[in-house]
């Protein structure tokens, strides 16, 4: 550890198992101002859009869901939504009905993982889980239940809890039948319970101050809140503009990626600003689309009534990163009692699937990652072979927001006094963590860099 009182300084954290990749963090500071914050991303590039080229059209949904051990249903849907867009295809009825059921299982494992293993720790003053699990081990407990529940409905499914083989372009290649789904019905009761449990067990932690400067982007879909489709739709931060909406193929005309130095993530702007997507960004773009069980559980969380798109403004909206976990807590109680309902309407299929012919053309697909808006576009040939590929996670669109509550928080923290290496390095892994950003799914590791300019 080197000398706080020298021009520079550098600490470095060996290992940190709560968020998901290889990161640093590099701050500058001038006379007590954080004038710069820069994740780092250093994960070597993984190349699946390069990849993806000369494949066929069949193959992206499987390919891709290997980007994610932890979202491969997210992967998976957009990538088929995008394929057969381009092929002129639409997936309605029971097939539609089962992926929006296998995509609440997957929000409810991730989700539940977020709050109960890496993040709840920081509000209750826990190093990791195994700390949690001394202190708290009956929520640590409900959140396995939680989670295997959400693992239970992507197996039966997909054929597999991570990575599914089930899926394919048009549905499934096989549909369950009612009685196979009937065994879910009974854990999924004891989830929304547990999931009821994690609600109010969440709205008594503390929540620090804070709020993030960006606009806010979610899908957003008439009638039901947005998860496996919908139309691209910001939230301006400012307050004096009104929320728009664009179509998903003008979505790269919008949201635009730069290379930066510093980082092998592409960062992404939108329409010029910083942007945020994931649990704030739905909450305030289509809150009020959740079922009524769902909004008296926001209530009882705290978070009041979600805003109205009709002339949204500032007020209603949660931009608190803290206060995502709140966010989270409520979608996993309305994942669980959507299963439920998909399960009670089910009728099997007399097909899984509808059938996608290879034809020349550009699709485009997008849906709700637990971490926010996922966009999938692929060019086809006349053979249905893939000439272009573009892919954009949530992460990737959140890191100029993740730099920029850093930026403020360590501000914060300094105006506070707390400007050792150790607080700050506190204060910046819970800053991270309230984003849970998907970095990779192998590695885990901080090193703080911090710059004093004289």
């Amino acid at each position: 550890m080197s000398d706080p009182t020298s021009r520079s300084r550098e600490l470095r954290i060996p290992s940190l198992a709560r968020v998901e990749g290889e990161t640093a963090l590099h701050l500058r500071i001038h006379h007590g101002t954080v004038i710069e914050a820069r994740l780092k991303i250093y994960e070597p590039p993984r190349f699946f859009e390069a990849f993806l080229r000369g494949r066929a059209h069949t193959e992206p949904p499987d390919l891709t869901s290997r980007i994610c051990g932890i979202c491969p249903v997210a992967y998976q849907m957009s990538a088929c939504r995008a394929i057969e867009d381009a092929c002129g295809v639409v997936v309605d009825g029971q097939a539609a009905a089962l992926r929006r059921l296998l995509y609440c299982g997957e929000w409810i494992e991730s989700q539940t993982l977020h709050i109960h293993m890496l993040h709840a720790p920081d509000f209750l003053g826990e190093a990791d889980v195994i700390g949690l699990s001394r202190s708290h081990l009956g929520h640590v407990k409900r959140g396995l239940r939680l989670k295997q529940a959400g693992n239970a409905v992507v197996e039966l499914l997909g054929g597999r809890a991570i990575h599914p083989v089930n899926v394919r372009l048009g549905g499934f290649h096989r549909a369950p039948t009612p009685a196979e789904l009937r065994p879910l019905r009974e854990r999924l009761r004891t989830a929304l319970d547990d999931a009821w449990d994690t609600v109010r067990w969440v709205a008594g932690f503390e929540f620090p101050d804070a709020e993030c400067d960006a606009d806010l982007l979610a899908l957003a879909e008439e009638g039901t809140y947005a998860i496996e489709s919908g139309v691209p739709t910001v939230l301006p931060n400012d307050g004096t503009r009104p929320a728009y909406s664009f179509p998903l193929r003008d979505f790269t005309d919008h949201v635009t990626e730069e290379q930066v130095s510093h980082s092998t993530a592409l960062h992404s702007r939108l329409d010029g600003r910083r942007h945020l997507t994931g649990s704030l960004a739905r909450w305030a773009v289509s809150g009020h689309l959740l079922s009524p069980l769902a909004l008296e559980a926001a209530r009882e969380a705290g978070l009041g009534d979600p805003p109205s798109l009709a002339g949204a403004g500032r007020g209603g909206v949660c931009r608190n990163p803290y206060r995502s976990i709140l966010v989270r807590a409520v979608e996993v109680l309305y994942a669980v009692e959507e299963a439920l309902r998909i399960i009670a309407e089910y009728e099997r299929p007399a097909r899984p699937y509808t059938e996608v012919p290879a034809r020349a053309g550009t699709g485009h697909g997008a849906t709700e990652a637990p971490r926010g808006l996922l966009y999938h576009r692929y060019a086809l040939d006349g053979r249905g072979r893939v000439t272009d590929a573009c892919i954009i996670a949530p992460t990737a669109q959140n890191q100029g927001a993740i730099e920029e509550d850093l930026r403020r928080l360590v501000q914060a923290g300094l105006d506070r006094g707390e400007g050792s290496e150790v607080a700050l390095t506190r204060l910046c892994e819970r800053a991270v963590r309230n984003h849970d950003p998907c970095i990779s799914c192998s590695a885990h590791f901080l090193e703080l860099d911090i710059e004093n300019i004289h």
